[in-house]
């Protein structure tokens, strides 16, 4: 327990089933079980698409604004409509609960910071990576609505009092986006809850009985987000047939699994899943899909299985049935799922750069390749070909995350930077014209958002 207990607010635009939102449960835990006091301030919390922490009642959750401004306005401008979902949240936390924090923890969304400062709370700003660089600017409409939305990100972020990222390439790539601001990002590791992934399977559990196999099952993890390059795994899947890497035999008894969290709300989800469909069948694989909730067998001669959102009891099925872990995203930030896999004593294959050049240790804990299908698939046969052992590896990966990425290392980290900041004895001032600027913006959408609701 701390001998100082502070009052942390988390601002979360979205609270789902992503990495983001992961860390974000596990930083308000741990610091409670510290006993801190901590609340999470949502705008969206869907409580069958939600981690269940947040469910439960361990983790206090208020959501503010949900149906006043909506995600998209005709399925463009998410950002903007992000903003100002975000705005709307601070403006409700501030003006209507009227609480006091000592600390507010924001991430994903820098919008807000500069309201939240004013509030006389320290602010540490957690960029998993800028948000400027997610989007793909494909016509000059969007190059020109994107320009001062870009601008704003750059302005608020250097407007907290401390900023950490959660890897040694987000903070080089943090430092280019962003030239103007002058502070060193700190790095801040995600770490992992290991009583979460040291549970014992429950066999009896209808979501897995349904997963159950006889196949190898060779695991994906990642949204359904075109961004992910989900479509790799299945690429290098079929190579293992068409290049004959395996014997037909083998192959017949290998299954690929694609998992990962599925919103309907999310357009891109609901289209991508459909593409990563109509790309396998197209390689004449069999496909099966079981959408959250669906209590149907999976049959048997299924080759490629979509998992669209999953529970606790179906990860700890999976990482501790399969023979190792796609992890298919180029230049990722951070990603948690190798690191979760490689505890759970699952070999990863991922792509070397980003992320996994920090997470996993090329051939000790996994195997780091280039993101070509003959690569992937190469390095998918020489696990079922025994080149390496599956079991050594295991266990190195379990060492080296126990080591590095452990959630009580995290915590600690992240309580000791806290601590540090409420020693910080500087102010906001709006006499910087670009301070006046923007608050004089944000108080105008908020004029607006309020006096005629019924427009947005």
């Amino acid at each position: 327990m701390s001998s100082q207990v502070l009052k942390v607010a988390f601002v979360h635009p979205d609270l789902g089933i992503g990495g983001a939102e992961r860390l974000v449960v596990d930083a308000a835990i741990g610091l409670q079980t510290k006993g801190h006091k901590v609340v999470i301030y949502t705008s969206h919390h869907d409580p069958t698409h939600c981690f269940e922490e947040t469910r439960n009642d361990t983790l206090e959750v208020r959501i503010r604004g949900n149906y006043i401004i909506p995600r998209t306005f005709f399925g463009s401008f998410y950002i903007i409509c992000a903003i100002l979902r975000q705005i709307h949240l601070t403006f409700s936390m501030i003006f209507w609960d009227r609480a006091k924090y000592d600390v507010i923890f924001v991430d994903q969304l820098s919008a807000s910071v500069p309201l939240l400062r004013l509030t006389g709370a320290k602010v540490l700003f957690y960029c998993h990576f800028p948000d400027k660089l997610l989007t793909q600017r494909v016509s000059l409409i969007k190059k020109i609505y994107r320009y001062p939305v870009d601008f704003i990100e750059e302005l608020t972020t250097d407007m907290a009092n401390c900023i950490v990222v959660n890897s040694k390439f987000t903070a080089k790539i943090f430092r280019e986006s962003f030239p103007h601001i002058k502070h060193t990002p700190r790095v801040l590791y995600p770490g992992i809850h290991f009583d979460s992934y040291d549970k014992k399977m429950d066999l009896k559990d209808k979501s897995v009985k349904i997963l159950e196999t006889t196949k190898k099952i060779i695991l994906s993890i990642n949204r359904f987000e075109r961004k992910k390059n989900i479509i790799l795994a299945i690429h290098a899947f079929a190579k293992l047939r068409d290049d004959n890497l395996v014997s037909a035999n083998q192959f017949n008894n290998l299954r690929l699994v694609i998992a990962g969290g599925y919103d309907y709300r999310v357009q891109e989800n609901v289209d991508h899943h459909v593409e990563l469909n109509q790309e396998a069948l197209k390689l004449e694989l069999k496909t099966f899909t079981l959408m959250p909730g669906s209590a149907e067998l999976v049959p048997e001669n299924s080759q490629i299985i979509f998992l669209c959102s999953f529970n606790e009891s179906q990860r700890t099925y999976l990482l501790s049935k399969a023979l190792c872990l796609l992890y298919t995203p180029s230049n990722e930030h951070f990603g948690i799922v190798p690191v979760e896999a490689m505890y759970a004593r699952l070999p990863v294959i991922a792509i070397n750069n980003g992320g996994p050049k920090e997470t996993v240790k090329d051939r000790i804990t996994g195997l780091l390749c280039s993101s070509t299908p003959i690569a992937f698939s190469e390095a998918i046969a020489s696990f079922i070909n025994g080149e390496y052992d599956h079991d050594d590896m295991g266990d190195q990966g379990r060492k080296h995350v126990q080591n590095l990425f452990s959630l009580e290392a995290f915590v600690n980290t992240l309580e000791e930077i806290l601590l540090q900041l409420m020693k910080d004895s500087s102010s906001f001032s709006f006499l910087n014209p670009f301070s006046l600027w923007f608050s004089l913006a944000i108080a105008l959408i908020l004029y607006y958002v309020y006096r005629y609701p019924y427009m947005y």
